[in-house]
């Protein structure tokens, strides 16, 4: 008796594209903290030009001229980024961290769960073991898979 379903599911490892950052055991890990660094600095120069064209902007109400609005703008852009990046850069490096820990523990739950479905596999091309003792270990482990139930490996 064949199940294509379980036959089918057959997961080596949890990959999640075409990242470069692989520990150990073989994990891919989507977070890269240099990706994420050059996206807070772009953000943090981004806010901080728009910061500086709008100051740039009111000073012109007020003065004469265009070089004061420019370099108005120029000095309260520069400052708010020099004010906002390090404090930006921080975040994004204790966040970085934090999401590769979450995300290896999910890597890590995808293959035990792999490993589980492997164990029903062999369970159900088994001879010898009854069909109704297959049904309940496969229908077990999709009720704690959909959280419907607990998996209890017992006596």
């Amino acid at each position: 008796m064949a199940i294509t379903a379980i036959n089918a599911y057959r997961p080596n490892k949890v990959a999640f594209g075409n990242t470069k950052k692989v520990d150990k055991d073989g994990y891919e890990n989507p977070i890269n903290r240099g990706t994420e660094k050059k996206l807070a600095v772009l953000s943090t120069v981004g806010v901080s030009s728009l910061i500086g064209v709008t100051a740039g902007g009111i000073t012109s109400c007020f003065a004469k001229g265009w070089k004061i609005p420019v370099g108005a703008g120029a000095a309260v852009g520069l400052a708010s980024l020099l004010l906002a990046l390090p404090s930006k850069l921080y975040n994004v490096g204790v966040n970085a961290f934090a999401k590769e820990k979450e995300m290896g523990v999910f890597a890590r739950q995808k293959e035990a769960q792999a490993n589980i479905y492997n164990d029903i596999n062999k369970e159900i091309k088994d001879e010898d073991v009854s069909l109704d003792d297959k049904i309940q270990h496969y229908t077990t482990v999709k009720m704690a898979d959909n959280g419907n139930g607990m998996m209890i490996k017992g006596a």
